[in-house]
Formats: C-alpha cells, sequence, structure tokens
C-alpha cells in the first residue's frame, strides 16, 4: 500500500518509439554503430514503468528510478518500431519493482529489473533546495 493507493502485482505499462536518427548511438555519443543506443532503450523502460503506476499515484507524489539492471541483447536498426513492458513484480512500502523487457519487431532486445520508490514531491524538492544552500 503507498499513499492510500493499491499498486499490485502484475500491472504493466507500456511504451513504444520509432527509432529515428535521434535515438542513435552516434547521435547521443554513446557509440559508434547506428543503431538504437543503450541509454534510449533505458530510457524508454524507464517510460513503461511509469505507465504502469504513476496515473494511480496521489496528486502530489511521484515515482523515482533509483536501481536498473538490464541487458541490451540484440541491435535494432533505424525506421523499426521498439515496444518496452514494465510489470510490477513486488511492492514494499515505497519501493516498486518491476520486470521489463524491450523489443522490436523481430527480437527481445533488452530485459531486466528496475526499481523505482515513490516520493512526495515537495519534500523531495526540499531536499534536493537543501543540497543548494551548503
Amino acid at each position: 500500500m503507498i499513499s492510500g493507493v493499491e499498486i499490485a502485482p502484475g500491472l504493466e505499462g507500456r511504451a513504444e518509439l520509432v527509432v529515428g536518427e535521434e535515438h542513435t548511438a552516434p547521435s547521443i555519443g554513446s557509440g559508434k554503430v547506428r543503431v538504437l543506443a543503450t541509454p534510449v532503450m533505458i530510457n524508454l523502460i524507464e517510460a513503461a514503468a511509469l505507465a504502469a503506476v504513476e496515473h494511480l499515484l496521489p496528486p502530489g507524489y511521484q515515482s523515482l528510478g533509483t536501481h536498473l539492471d538490464v541487458r541490451h541483447i540484440a541491435a535494432t536498426p533505424v525506421g523499426m518500431k521498439v515496444v518496452a513492458t514494465a510489470t510490477v513484480e513486488r511492492v514494499d512500502g515505497r519501493l516498486i519493482t518491476f520486470s521489463v523487457n524491450a523489443k522490436d519487431e523481430a527480437d527481445l532486445i533488452g530485459d531486466g529489473k528496475h526499481e523505482r520508490v515513490v516520493v512526495n514531491v515537495a519534500k523531495f524538492d526540499e531536499r534536493v533546495r537543501r543540497k543548494t544552500r551548503k
């Protein structure tokens, strides 16, 4: 139970994109091969996790990524669609653990685990502001 909202195992979110030049490794500085960059795949996985739970959180709360353990196991060329899926595996207090994967039109391209923690945005922002006052 998170802030009076039930986030249960099995909830699923999806996010997708069609790989463009702006999503390739050379475009974002993570490699030289003109295929989907790993950081972009990771961003898509996080977007899928957000889609699974963010709409269930009460006003003033959001989830923040705290841990990601993924494999990027197959390349995806420009022009191909990628779909990421995040499924809630476990909820422990404010911590939500997801099983995640990404697939292009031909293959599983990535999989792993992702954790997010639910925070009160006002309290979180205040902690961040305190860091800048030191």
